[in-house]
């Protein structure tokens, strides 16, 4: 994964959400529960790691805005 740069937590409220998931359907379902609640990149590309467990993905999120669902 990239490194995460200063832009993406440059000011309060920015956070960047690295997920391990045992599958990919979990992981995919986690994203968008987050994407319902904040405004996210949305889904990223799925990462395995060889002789690590699950998949992984990396979310930026803005939690002062809502998201698709949010009120």
């Amino acid at each position: 994964m990239r490194e995460i740069g200063e832009q993406h937590i440059s000011e309060p409220g920015l956070v960047v959400l690295d997920i391990t998931a045992a599958d990919e359907d979990t992981l995919r379902l986690t994203v968008a529960k987050l994407e319902e609640r904040w405004a996210t990149s949305g889904p990223a590309p799925l990462r395995r790691v060889p002789g690590r467990p699950g998949v992984t993905s990396r979310v930026y999120a803005d939690i002062r805005r809502t998201g698709a669902q949010g009120g």
